[in-house]
């Protein structure tokens, strides 16, 4: 019986402790604090502008356009004519249903030309303040170029007629005939030649069978006012649909549907492989007790360690992603250590109270405790968000399953729990032959672990974060194939903190990108627009074209045109080199942006803190910009991958960093030799690992790593048991076993995962727990020595 005081004392923190933890759980926002975003995972403060800038796009307007494709089967003699203005009809009802919900910003049928008559109308009414600089930079290189003897003003009225006379020989001239009046330099003609490009990525609004709507939502598609409320807005707009065309059917696609897609299932997993790490946890305590029963006093201690980790994790941070608590399902079969360690203590006496035997074991159990909160508590220096909340989800954890299983063992009557014979069983007097045998092992793992990590290759996709949805994926793909993407062309970003400099860079890509790509044609909106150095010039440029006016005049007569046909051009190049007010650069580039509506708002951006130019590029992705043209890619894929190659290193050199100081913490315990011992498991197990993923020609990537620096932490245990119980002359405690075996079994659950990393990790520490349990059991049968060793007195 143990003392009663003890154990009320025991019971009453259990107790006030518990509480408090299921109080504050009760008390979360899951959905705003769990998050599921890949995103997330990458920090705010990114350090890199051009993947601060992806992280940024993406979870801004870029994320929220949903495309939506419906399809309206063809009618029995129906002519092409009136099958697409069916089309329009019903993509008209679509996008007036989902404008009509609270949780769509706007919507307009791909066939709306409203978008783009703004922003012609805008660009022609602006076109001496956007185009006509640009213009004139263009042309004095023409002049210097062909070196002409004659002034700059002549030259340009010579040639400016010139280029409208071979303008109006082409086809395209047709659709201008009623600007050209106004537009003889061809200012608006020739922004449509450059972009012609960007009119030939997408239909026009009826493809084949399916009519085409762009919308976009209110809330970003990474949270749950961006999920569930879209999709019944989508839902009751393809319903009202239905009663005009009860045949349509609807496909269509959006980030959204992939962040829901993967909560729910990486929720089920959560679920599934926590239950079932549980299970073989116990399932491995019942085959190994001899009342079974009472393993079951092993799962408060599983349960306070968790319920501690989720405390710790969700107080310190204001969303968590889920992939922490996908990870954190190890926790089962680490936290049971502490709960095997004190429950099958072998007891001195019948009678020995319980807080003599937890005095024999709190060294060691401190010890094991202290080595893997040291280590990972230097991954709260990590840059990367998730590698922290692991380090304090699995810190927290395990101090919180020490004092639940010393607490919770304390307040039992009877805390000893004897094991089954073969759990306890070791060759009393090794022969020779299961010498060699253990010896020829071990030189075998030696062998794996020097040669095999040479053999290891490293990778890091994005990809492997998230449970794979092959059935959205592919409607994703057919989506937005029918709103003209293809694998053919590349999309371009260009960033600045101001529209001057966000201009500024796209000059300087361009550049890079004729050299580059010789010939390849490209498209962007940051035409439309001069640099700043361009605008500011202007004054100084229609000065020095003092005479343009009566020379254009003479050169278009002598071209065969009647000069009065332009009047409304000369009227206009009056007033604009006699106002004596300019735009502001600012001013500016902010009227444009705000022009665009609908698909159009993608191609530029203007905001308080960064500007941004879309560039498409008609050739596939290649080489990446340099860093001096403020560009990206559109690829986020490409740019997050070399994300977590870069943390992969970082979390390299803490893990060293960590590494070192639990080396140096087992010295200080137990001094250099026997330090050097127990140090030598977990690290020789890690390299066996590595060996045998590097033999089986296995790709890792970070959470391989991360899985490396767990697993020998957590090895350390059983070494540190072990030489324990050697150093008293004791065989080693069967709680070693049991806690491996336990360890190894909940890993392997995670690595059957379908979250490729979280399998990976799994994979990981289930290997290095049982390379280190081999080594504790092998390395005492390889010894030398011939005779039993003898306990001292």
């Amino acid at each position: 019986m143990e003392p009663p005081r003890q154990k009320w004392t025991a019971r009453a923190i259990l107790l006030a402790g518990a509480l408090a933890g299921f109080a504050w759980i009760a008390s979360l926002n899951f959905e705003r604090k769990v998050s599921t975003d890949v995103l997330d995972l990458v920090p705010s403060d990114e350090r890199s502008p051009e993947l601060s800038m992806v992280r940024s796009l993406a979870g801004e307007d870029e994320a929220r356009i949903l495309l939506l494709a419906l399809r309206l089967p063809a009618r029995t003699g129906e002519t092409p004519e009136e099958r697409a203005a069916r089309g329009a009809r019903a993509a008209g009802l679509l996008s007036d249903a989902l404008s009509a919900s609270p949780a769509v910003a706007e919507a307009m049928p791909l066939s709306d030309n409203r978008p783009r008559d703004a922003l012609a109308s805008t660009l022609f009414a602006k076109r001496f303040d956007l185009l006509l600089p640009g213009w004139l930079e263009m042309q004095r290189r023409r002049y210097a170029a062909e070196a002409s003897s004659s002034g700059f003003s002549t030259w340009l009225s010579e040639r400016t007629a010139a280029d409208l006379e071979s303008y109006l020989a082409k086809p395209e001239a047709l659709a201008t005939q009623d600007i050209l009046p106004s537009d003889p330099l061809l200012l608006v003609p020739g922004l449509v030649g450059k972009m012609s490009l960007l009119s030939q990525a997408g239909p026009s609004g009826f493809s084949g069978d399916y009519a085409l709507v762009w919308a976009r939502s209110k809330a970003s598609p990474l949270v749950p006012e961006g999920q569930g409320p879209v999709f019944a807005a989508v839902a009751g707009a393809l319903a009202q649909v239905q009663q005009a065309e009860p045949e349509a059917k609807l496909a269509w696609t959006g980030i959204g549907r992939f962040a829901a897609a993967s909560r729910a299932r990486i929720e089920r997993e959560l679920t599934t492989l926590n239950l079932l790490s549980l299970i073989l946890v116990v399932i491995v305590a019942a085959v190994c007790v001899r009342r079974v029963y009472r393993a079951l006093q092993l799962v408060p201690v599983v349960v306070g360690s968790l319920l501690g980790a989720w405390v710790a994790t969700t107080a310190t941070w204001d969303r968590v992603h889920v992939l922490v608590f996908v990870v954190g399902s190890l926790l089962a079969g680490v936290a049971v250590d502490y709960g095997f360690y004190l429950y099958l203590q072998p007891l001195r006496r019948p009678d020995e109270p319980y807080r003599e035997r937890a005095a024999r074991l709190i060294r060691p159990l401190l010890a094991s405790a202290l080595t893997t909160v040291i280590g990972f508590s230097f991954l709260l220096w990590s840059e990367l968000p998730l590698i922290r909340q692991l380090g304090v989800f699995v810190s927290a954890g395990l101090i919180c399953a020490l004092a639940t299983a010393l607490l919770w063992f304390a307040q039992l009557d009877d805390s000893h729990l004897e094991t089954r014979a073969f759990v306890r069983s070791r060759p009393k007097n090794p022969g020779p032959g299961l010498r060699r045998g253990a010896r020829a092992v071990l030189i075998l793992g030696a062998t794996v672990a020097v040669i095999g990590p040479w053999r290891l290759h490293w990778k890091d996709d994005i990809r492997e974060l998230e449970i794979p949805t092959p059935e959205l994926k592919a409607n994703d793909t057919f989506v937005r194939s029918l709103f003209g993407e293809t694998e053919g062309r590349t999309v371009y970003i260009t960033r600045g903190s101001t529209p001057s400099s966000a201009r500024a860079g796209l000059e300087t890509f361009l550049a890079w990108h004729r050299k580059q790509y010789p010939g390849a044609p490209t498209a962007t909106l940051g035409y439309a627009l001069p640099t700043a150095e361009e605008l500011n010039g202007l004054p100084q440029e229609l000065a020095q074209l003092g005479n343009f006016e009566p020379e254009l005049k003479a050169a278009l007569a002598r071209h065969g045109f009647d000069p009065g046909a332009f009047q409304p051009f000369f009227s206009a190049w009056q007033a604009q080199a006699l106002s004596p007010a300019k735009p502001s650069y600012d001013r500016l580039a902010t009227q444009l942006a705000g022009t665009l509506k609908g698909p159009m708002a993608s191609l530029m951006h203007v905001g308080r803190s960064a500007s941004w130019f879309v560039t498409l590029a008609e050739e596939p992705a290649g080489a990446e910009p340099p860093a001096d043209t403020n560009t990206v890619t559109g690829s986020q894929l490409q740019n997050l991958n070399r994300l977590f190659g870069r943390y992969r290193v970082s979390a390299l050199e803490l893990s060293s960093v960590g590494l070192g100081f639990v080396g140096a913490s087992v010295f200080f315990l137990y001094g250099f030799r026997r330090g050097a011992r127990i140090f030598a498991v977990p690290v020789g197990a890690c390299l066996f690992a590595f060996g045998l993923f590097g033999i089986a020609g296995a790709t890792l990537n970070l959470f391989n790593l991360l899985g490396a620096f767990l697993g020998v932490c957590l090895s350390h245990n059983y070494a540190i048991f072990s030489a324990e119980s050697q150093g008293r002359g004791e065989e080693p405690p069967p709680s070693i076993r049991m806690s491996a075996v336990a360890t190894a079994s909940s890993f392997g659950v995670l690595a059957l995962s379908r979250i490729p990393v979280v399998a990976a990790l799994g994979a990981t520490v289930a290997v290095i727990v049982l390379a280190a349990l081999a080594i504790t059991e092998l390395s005492p049968l390889a010894s030398l020595e011939t005779k039993p060793k003898v306990p001292p007195l």
